[in-house]
């Protein structure tokens, strides 16, 4: 069977390209347009799934669509927390939820639009988009209603759930100063993460308002990941011993960094203070418990589903949501002793 890639090698046109051709797009040309047609009825090209004309028509399905979802990160139960309250908003409703996930070799292969299409969505939520993640223009250049987790952009069909990662990175790193912590390091996730982004800016707000240099040597990316987060902190206390503090952009790299001090014989919080971000369930059974931020992931997905529900209803419906964090004080952090 023909697939829209097939068309795209015959033709020499992007993927993305035929898509919008065949799907009556307006920015495509005519002579693009009839071009791609023309292979397309050569090839015997059958779209698989939804018929152009049944576009508009209500299927009552929502798609939670995940991307980079893999075994490493099934100990960080993000997804899974957001994934029950999209659930439980969507079965109090009429609408009823799959999930797909993609990543880069699948956005290769299907546009954001035809994916959706095939499945037969009327909105989707979308999770894990990273800045550069080649789907995210697509995204905005579609007329299928899409809500965003953590990204913040919103557009005519686009709207979007975060929560204050700014502030509660900026509460979290003050409290470190107000114990009394100068040479506070950071342990980020990756640059192409828009929470990274806001969460550096609120360690970096924090410290510029105690009056406390910016040091970029002690910020370092751990890819939230556990294992990324425990080298780069080995590497780090290593070459900077005076570091009391560290702030870690999410609850699996503190965990790392606190692995890193215990095989460096640093002592938390006795010696190097820590704080984590997300409050994962297992942030308790940290030895020792992980003070970190507190996010309600269960929330997230459930105001997303709501959003989205909401978008579908209505054009006027509100576009965007953000959510409030806390501060959880716990064992890993106390005064500079070290």
């Amino acid at each position: 069977m023909a697939t829209i890639k097939d068309i795209s090698q015959m033709t020499g046109f992007s993927i993305t390209t035929v898509s919008r051709a065949l799907n009556g797009y307006s920015d495509v040309s005519e002579s693009t347009r009839k071009l791609i047609k023309e292979a397309a009825e050569s090839l015997s090209y059958s779209p698989n799934g939804l018929a152009r004309g049944l576009v508009m028509k209500e299927t009552k399905t929502l798609g939670l669509l995940v991307s980079g979802m893999t075994y490493k990160n099934i100990d960080n139960n993000f997804v899974f927390e957001v994934l029950c309250g999209i659930n439980d908003s969507a079965a109090n409703s009429a609408y009823d939820l799959i999930l797909f996930s993609t990543n880069t070799a699948k956005q290769k292969m299907k546009t954001y639009t035809q994916l959706c299409r095939e499945r037969k969505v009327d909105g989707v939520i979308l999770q894990g988009v990273k800045t550069d993640d080649p789907y995210l223009q697509e995204v905005l250049d579609s007329d299928i209603p899409c809500v965003l987790i953590d990204v913040p952009i919103d557009s005519k069909y686009v709207g979007f759930v975060s929560t204050n990662h700014k502030q509660s990175a900026q509460t979290a790193v003050d409290h470190l100063i107000d114990l009394g912590h100068h040479n506070i390091a950071m342990v980020n996730g990756y640059p192409e993460a828009f929470v990274s982004k806001e969460r550096y800016e609120g360690y970096a707000e924090a410290m510029r308002n105690a009056g406390i240099s910016l040091r970029s040597e002690y910020v370092v990316n751990g890819n939230f990941t556990e294992e990324e987060a425990q080298q780069q902190a080995t590497e780090l206390l290593k070459a900077y011993p005076e570091i009391t503090a560290i702030f870690c952009a999410s609850d699996m790299m503190a965990l790392g960094v606190m692995k890193a001090a215990g095989e460096l014989g640093i002592a938390v919080p006795h010696q190097l203070s820590v704080v984590g971000f997300d409050d994962i369930p297992t942030a308790t059974y940290f030895q020792p418990p992980l003070t970190t931020i507190r996010q309600n992931m269960y929330q997230l997905g459930h105001e997303a589903a709501n959003l989205l529900m909401g978008m579908l209803k209505s054009e006027d419906s509100p576009k965007y949501k953000i959510l409030e964090n806390e501060l959880v004080i716990r064992s890993s952090t106390a005064e500079p002793g070290r």
